[in-house]
C-alpha cells in the first residue's frame, strides 16, 4: 500500500489550502482514513479521520470548524481542505491509513498501518 500526499504549500494566515491523498496497492473503501500534522520539535498529532464509508468523520479540537476531511472512494483519495489556516497550523501533514472496516475513528497514530510521505503546510503570519 502506498499513499501519496500533495497540496501542501505557503499560505497568509486567514487563507485556505487543500490537501489530497491518492492510495495505490489498497482496497481503499475498506480502509480508515486520516490526516495526522507534525510541526517541527513537536509529536505527530491527529487531525482528522473518516471512516471507511465516509459517513463518519471525527477532528481534533484544534481544528474543528476549520477543516473537512471527505473522501472519494472511486479516486482512492482522501482530501482536506483547510480554511481559516493559522500560523499555528504550519506542519508537515500526513495521510495514514488503518486497514479494515473498523467502527469508530482512531486518533492515535499507532493505530494506522500505511503512512504517506508528508507534505509541507506553512502558514506566514
Amino acid at each position: 500500500v502506498q499513499l501519496q500526499a500533495s497540496g501542501g504549500g505557503l499560505v497568509q494566515a486567514g487563507g485556505s489550502l487543500s490537501l489530497s491523498c491518492a492510495a495505490f496497492g489498497c482496497t481503499f473503501s475498506s480502509y480508515t482514513m486520516a490526516w495526522f500534522r507534525q510541526a517541527p520539535g513537536k509529536e505527530r498529532e491527529f487531525v482528522a479521520g473518516m471512516d471507511w464509508s465516509g459517513g463518519r468523520t471525527y477532528y481534533a479540537d484544534s481544528v474543528k470548524g476549520r477543516v473537512t476531511i471527505s473522501r472519494d472512494n472511486a479516486k482512492n483519495t482522501v482530501y482536506l481542505q483547510m480554511g481559516s489556516l493559522k500560523p499555528e497550523d504550519t506542519a508537515v501533514y500526513y495521510c495514514a491509513a488503518q486497514r479494515g472496516r473498523i467502527s469508530g475513528i482512531s486518533s492515535y497514530n499507532y493505530h494506522y498501518d500505511y503512512w504517506g510521505q508528508g507534505t509541507q503546510v506553512t502558514v506566514s503570519s
